[in-house]
């Protein structure tokens, strides 16, 4: 990265007084991949890009749903049936016309993972609620993270834990992923790799709310341990405010990382 930055464009002004022009254009120059375009990673998206992020592949599989339109970023009824990559792909265009985006329309899976050089971007998001896919994605990626940890672009690597059945956004948090509390998904996955023996590569950080609400009749056992949207077992209730509170909250991380790396 240039220790000079750039000409900041119009767009990225208020931007550029809040972080400096040294950070602005270092969101410029990385590289970001996101898995998941859903409740949480569309918003993510978003964010990322209205922040200055130029250089972002987004990944999903699904298509826009009508129940998505209480919550994703891509849902209206005019999208409904079109693919979410599709849909995010024209917004982010419209917000930066000159971005570079690649968009992959397929599931990150044991399947298809071999085909991803995680190496190859700064950062890694993971908005995936598929609990085996998410837990594949936690283990490639602090790989990469392992692998890269010494050279002069380690990879940085966050990921989403559950944000359904919640409803109070001041208990959202970040932690690293083994001090991550009352999250029945944090926990599903520490029981997976804990039995399956392989385990994380380096610790990473988990936006993640400790919220339970009490009785609710979706808390189950039969349901805690399952994924929550496309492809998936159970649908359990989520909202916008939660979600997005998520997406926002991810794409943070990176923002306070290359302003960190530039101070």
């Amino acid at each position: 990265m240039s220790s000079t930055a750039e000409i900041i464009p119009a767009s990225l002004s208020r931007t550029a007084r809040l972080i400096g022009p040294d950070a602005t254009a270092r969101l410029s120059q990385v590289h970001v991949i996101l898995f998941g375009l859903g409740g949480v990673g569309s918003w993510a998206a978003e964010a990322l890009v209205r922040s200055g992020v130029c250089h972002i592949t987004i990944v999903d599989a699904d298509t826009v749903a009508e129940s998505n339109i209480n919550r994703q970023l891509p849902a209206l009824p005019s999208t409904v049936g079109i693919a979410k990559t599709q849909v995010m792909a024209e917004r982010l265009r419209a917000i930066n016309p000159g971005i570079d985006l690649t968009q992959i329309h397929g599931l990150y899976t044991a399947d298809t993972a071999d085909s991803y050089d995680l190496t190859a971007y700064d950062y890694i998001i993971d908005a995936i609620d598929s609990l085996s896919d998410k837990a594949l994605l936690i283990l490639r990626a602090t790989e990469a993270m392992r692998q890269t940890a010494s050279s002069e672009r380690p990879v940085k690597f966050y990921s989403s834990m559950g944000a359904a059945l919640k409803l109070d956004p001041t208990r959202i948090r970040v932690a690293e992923f083994w001090k991550v509390t009352g999250c029945p998904l944090a926990a599903a996955l520490r029981r997976r790799f804990k039995k399956s023996s392989h385990m994380p590569a380096r610790k990473f950080l988990c936006v993640y709310s400790d919220e339970l609400i009490p009785n609710h009749p979706d808390y189950t056992p039969s349901t805690r341990d399952t994924a929550m949207t496309f492809n998936k077992v159970a649908f359990n209730g989520s909202m916008m405010h939660i979600t997005a509170t998520f997406g926002m909250t991810l794409a943070s991380l990176v923002i306070k990382d290359c302003v960190k790396l530039c101070q």
